[in-house]
């Protein structure tokens, strides 16, 4: 359905995700990657949402000469938890770290979108509760061996088996977890194709 209303738009996915790759893929969609290398960094006054917000916009500005009928796509996702940003673990130890203290705690995971053409940009954004169990010592270190999540914010892939055996409640989109609020890019990709 969604192809043919986006028939005449080139969609740009600038995501190495392939988490994000794969929904544009259900979506049924075309679209191609592009991805520029953007350095992560934002004022220390941003708080959660506007965060993700900040990168998001951030990585769209490395785009600047898209053609009129170009939509470039960017996104950050982050977990939010005790007022601090959680990224993504440096090693094993700083992800063990993380889990623990999380353990049996809730956390907000915010995403931000931006849409972007030639003439206008659209930032939009979605946030998840997520509640934990208590895990063990044995459980973290048997997710980290057998998953190794260093590449997600908060060590963790909420679809792994730490999401199976671990989320004692969720309040929001699943999919926004994993790093993109689809039903939300859905509705605002349609109300671009009218």
């Amino acid at each position: 359905m969604l192809r043919e209303k986006l028939s005449n738009y080139n969609l740009i996915l600038a995501s190495g995700s392939p988490r994000r790759q794969h929904f544009f893929k259900e979506l049924d969609v075309p679209f191609t990657i592009v991805i520029k290398e953007v350095n992560e960094i934002y004022p220390d006054h941003l708080k959660g949402v506007q965060i993700t917000d900040y990168l998001a916009d951030l990585k769209s500005k490395r785009f600047n000469n898209l053609q009129t009928n170009d939509l470039l796509i960017t996104s950050d996702t982050i977990v939010w938890f005790e007022e601090k940003a959680i990224g993504k673990p440096i090693n094993k130890n700083d992800a063990f770290n993380m889990l623990k203290k999380m353990s049996g705690k809730e956390h907000d995971v915010y995403t931000s979108v931006s849409i972007k053409g030639k003439t206008f940009q659209k930032i939009f954004n979605d946030k998840t509760s997520v509640e934990f169990e208590e895990f063990t010592n044995e459980e973290i270190n048997y997710y980290l061996t057998k998953f190794t999540p260093f590449d997600k914010a908060g060590s963790y892939g909420i679809q792994d088996w730490i999401g199976l055996i671990g989320v004692k409640k969720i309040t929001g989109s699943y999919f926004n977890v994993m790093g993109l609020p689809v039903h939300k890019l859905y509705k605002e990709l349609l109300i671009i194709a009218q």
